[in-house]
């Protein structure tokens, strides 16, 4: 993997219609010299997990702000599971209570980014956790 920059697909699953935080992340990642790909809003999860292997990603951002997050990552995490994708860093961002969290990175969930986290914080994690 050496020389190759980290590909990470940032994916809005469910219903949820804003999309600006997810943007907001794609662009601070390209800025810092990642590959994004930017799935775009209403996306299921079988479509995100199908984008993931076929682009070959090191990282998956799930960005949910609807509330449905104890659904919808578990369901992005066992599809990748299913089809033998265990090396993606998986990270979910949103409007996630404190109290999912444990359970989410108990499922699998690399980690999780609450309103306000800083992009930086979110590039360094990524940056470390996707090992060259």
């Amino acid at each position: 993997m050496e020389g190759r920059k980290i590909r990470v697909v940032v994916a809005k699953p469910g219903l949820d219609g804003h999309d600006r935080g997810a943007k907001i992340i794609a662009r601070a990642l390209r800025d810092a010299g990642m590959e994004v790909i930017y799935t775009g809003l209403h996306q299921t999860p079988e479509q995100i997990a199908e984008t993931v292997i076929q682009e070959d990603a090191d990282a998956v951002g799930l960005s949910i702000l609807s509330g449905a997050h104890m659904t919808l990552v578990p369901k992005v995490v066992a599809l990748l599971k299913e089809q033998g994708v265990d090396d993606v860093i998986v990270t979910v961002g949103g409007t996630i209570p404190s109290e999912d969290i444990p359970e989410l990175k108990k499922l699998g969930v690399a980690e999780v980014f609450t309103p306000g986290s800083p992009t930086g914080d979110i590039i360094d994690f990524i940056q470390g956790a996707v090992t060259h």
